[in-house]
């Protein structure tokens, strides 16, 4: 499961005001819950994942971490989870290939595919644990994106933010940054564009991680 782009940025752009606590779901190796660790000094992290070998190698990332104190991640998968408290900020880069042909190597299939009612069990299960301040934070394909929002729209959660990446100006949106809330509030809506000529990073994508990558 290797760090990649949508969730490093999903990572680096989730916002919320003074979050105490923080969910990640389908944590992987644990990049994003280390970021947002990073961005959160006064955040409480927790990670859940179902894979038992990435839940392990997160763990072992977060025990390695500066933030250790701070994160905690639990093999299960999030249809199982339950806590008695509410988390300020949700967070997931969850699979989204609904339908598509399965990998064949199972992890990689549970890791990136979803069957059909994935995302609506998926928001049912963000709605039962996101406090009442709270927001979520989702990355998606346009499609699933466009289906998640529907879905949102059934348990009275709001689109607020959605962030169009793009590989350049020349390129069409590949993936939506999406941030819903239990608050209506006016739509805003941004591009964020990775590279500005071949294997040259934006500015912005530079400035961005340049907190957590050491190339930059």
């Amino acid at each position: 499961m290797k760090i990649n782009t949508d969730g490093v940025l999903l990572g680096a752009l989730a916002l919320q005001d003074r979050p105490q606590c923080i969910l990640d779901i389908g944590t992987g190796t644990g990049v994003i819950a280390l970021m947002l660790a990073q961005r959160f000094p006064a955040a409480a992290v927790v990670a859940v994942e179902i894979d038992l070998q990435a839940s392990k190698t997160a763990a072992e990332n977060f025990s390695n971490s500066a933030f250790a104190n701070r994160l905690s991640c639990e093999h299960i998968a999030i249809e199982a989870y339950d806590d008695a408290g509410k988390f300020d900020l949700i967070v997931s880069n969850p699979p989204f290939f609904v339908n598509d042909m399965k990998s064949e190597e199972k992890r990689k299939e549970i890791a990136r595919h979803a069957d059909s009612v994935f995302f609506a069990s998926l928001v049912a299960k963000i709605n039962q644990l996101l406090a009442d301040e709270g927001v979520f934070w989702l990355v998606l394909p346009v499609k699933q994106a466009e289906e998640v929002t529907g879905i949102a729209i059934d348990y009275g959660l709001h689109l607020t933010r959605r962030i169009n990446l793009r590989s350049d100006e020349t390129k069409p949106t590949f993936r939506q940054i999406i941030c819903f809330g239990r608050k209506a509030a006016a739509l805003v809506e941004t591009d964020f564009f990775i590279y500005q000529a071949p294997r040259q990073h934006t500015q912005a994508y530079q400035l961005l991680l340049k907190d957590f990558f050491l190339a930059y």
